[in-house]
C-alpha cells in the first residue's frame, strides 16, 4: 500500500480529531488552488480532460455549490457525515477526484483507493494535488487520504469497517464483489454500477443548423467518444437519429463528413490494436445479425448501422465507434430505454422535445440529458443522486 496523497503520509486512516465543516473556508481555498494548476496550459494540453476539472473545481463553482448546501431552512443544519471510503473506476482517470472533491467540500475525511495501475491523467492530478498542498491549512493532509494498492482484502475490510460511508463505481462484478466486506450498523454504501448511454441526432435540426453549429456539434460528440476511449458510463454507444429516411441518410452523410473532420482537426489518434480491436467487435455484432454497413474509414473511426434500434449496444465496442440507427420521432426512443440507461447527448431538437422524451419514459431511466459535448461533464447530480445531500447529515431543529 502507498499513500498517494499526502505524499510521504503515513497511516491508512486519516486523523479523527481534526473538524471540518460543511464548506469549510480551508477547503475551498485548497481546492481553488487545485483548480489553479490543473489549468495551467501546460497540464490542459497534455491532459484535456483535466481542463473541465479545473473548471469545475474554479473558486466561483466552489462558492455555488456553497451556497447550495447552506440554503437550507433555519430549523435544519447540514453536517458532515463522517469518514467516507472511495473506491472509483479503474477505467476513467478523473471520477476519484469529483466524488473525494465534493465529499471534501461538504467537510469529511476521507480515504480514496486509487488503481495500482493508474498513470496519465490520474498521475498529473496526484502532483497537482501535493504541489497544492504548498500553501494549504496543515488540517487539508491531515484529514484526506489517497492510497493505492493491488487486491488487499485486508486493507479493503478495515476501511470499510471504519467508514460511514463507502462510495463504490464501477462495473457490477466490481460492485458485488466489494459489498462482501461488511460496514458498521451505521453505514451505508452509495454505489454506481455499470450504466450506459446513448446520442440523439436530429436530422431536420442538422440540416437546418448553420455550419458553424455542425462544426461544433461534432467537436462536442468527438469529445464525448474519445475521452476515456469511449468506456466511460456516459460515453454514447449507439446514435439514434430522427426523421424521415431520406433526411437521416443526409443527415448521417453530413455529420459523418463533420465528425472526421473534427477528429482529424482536434489530433485524436486511436494506435493499431485498439483499431483492430474495434474491427474484431464491429464484425461481430454483424455476424450476430445485430448491425450491417460496417465502413472503417480510419484507424480513428468505425461507422455501423443498427439492423434494429431496439437493441441498441451497451456493451463496449472500442473507441470511436458510431452505431447508428433511425427512428421517425424522439419519443420512439422510450419504450428501449432501461433503468441502466443514464446518457442521452443530442443535437438538433428542441426543450420540449427532450422533455416529451424524459416523461414518457417508462420507470427510471435517462438520468441525464446533455448537448453534445457535455456527455462526460460531472455534475454534483449524478446518476439521478444530488451527491451532496449523500455527502451530509441534516439534523433538525423544533424549538
Amino acid at each position: 500500500m502507498t499513500v498517494r496523497f499526502p505524499a510521504g503520509a503515513t497511516g491508512l486512516l486519516p486523523s479523527s480529531e481534526d473538524v471540518l465543516t460543511v464548506g469549510d473556508p480551508r477547503m475551498v481555498r485548497f481546492l481553488g488552488a487545485l483548480s489553479a494548476r490543473l489549468l495551467a496550459p501546460s497540464v490542459a494540453r497534455a491532459h484535456p480532460e483535466l481542463g473541465s476539472l479545473g473548471f469545475f473545481l474554479r473558486r466561483a463553482e466552489l462558492a455555488r455549490t456553497v451556497d447550495t448546501l447552506n440554503a437550507t431552512d433555519p430549523h435544519t443544519v447540514r453536517r458532515p457525515r463522517g469518514l467516507v471510503f472511495h473506491v472509483p473506476p479503474a477505467n476513467v482517470d478523473t471520477v476519484f477526484v469529483y466524488s473525494w472533491a465534493l465529499s471534501a467540500l461538504a467537510g469529511n475525511r476521507n480515504v480514496v483507493r486509487l488503481s495500482s495501475r493508474s498513470a496519465g491523467a490520474a498521475d498529473a492530478v496526484l502532483a497537482a494535488l501535493n504541489d497544492a498542498l504548498t500553501d494549504a491549512d496543515p488540517v487539508i493532509a491531515r484529514t484526506q487520504r489517497m492510497v493505492a494498492y493491488g487486491r488487499d482484502d485486508a486493507i479493503t475490510a478495515e476501511l470499510s469497517a471504519a467508514c460511514d460511508l463507502r462510495v463504490l463505481w464501477g462495473g457490477d462484478a466490481s460492485v458485488t464483489e466489494l459489498r462482501r466486506h461488511p460496514l458498521s450498523p451505521l453505514a451505508r454504501d452509495l454505489t454506481f454500477p455499470d450504466r450506459s448511454s446513448f446520442a440523439a441526432l436530429s436530422a431536420t435540426g442538422w440540416l437546418a443548423a448553420t455550419d458553424d453549429a455542425r462544426r461544433a456539434a461534432a467537436d462536442g460528440y468527438a469529445n464525448d467518444v474519445y475521452w476515456f476511449d469511449q468506456a466511460a458510463c456516459s460515453s454514447p454507444r449507439a446514435l439514434y437519429v430522427t426523421g424521415t429516411p431520406a433526411d437521416a441518410e443526409k443527415a448521417v452523410d453530413g455529420f459523418r463528413r463533420e465528425l472526421a473532420d473534427a477528429v482529424a482537426r482536434r489530433g485524436w489518434t486511436v494506435d493499431a490494436a485498439m483499431a483492430v480491436e474495434k474491427q474484431v467487435r464491429a464484425y461481430g455484432l454483424a455476424a450476430d445479425g445485430r448491425a450491417t454497413g460496417v465502413r472503417f474509414p480510419s484507424n480513428e473511426l468505425a461507422w455501423l448501422r443498427l439492423t434494429d434500434a431496439g437493441e441498441p449496444p451497451r456493451e463496449w465496442l472500442g473507441t470511436g465507434v458510431v452505431a447508428v440507427a433511425r427512428l421517425d420521432d424522439l419519443r420512439d426512443l422510450a419504450p428501449l430505454i432501461t433503468p441502466r440507461d443514464q446518457t442521452l447527448s443530442h443535437f438538433g431538437f428542441t426543450t420540449g422535445d427532450l422533455r416529451a422524451l424524459v416523461e414518457a419514459v417508462p420507470g427510471r431511466g435517462l438520468d441525464r440529458v446533455v448537448p453534445f459535448g457535455q456527455a462526460l461533464a460531472f455534475a454534483p447530480t449524478w446518476d439521478g443522486l444530488n451527491l451532496l445531500d449523500q455527502f451530509t447529515t441534516q439534523t433538525t431543529i423544533r424549538p
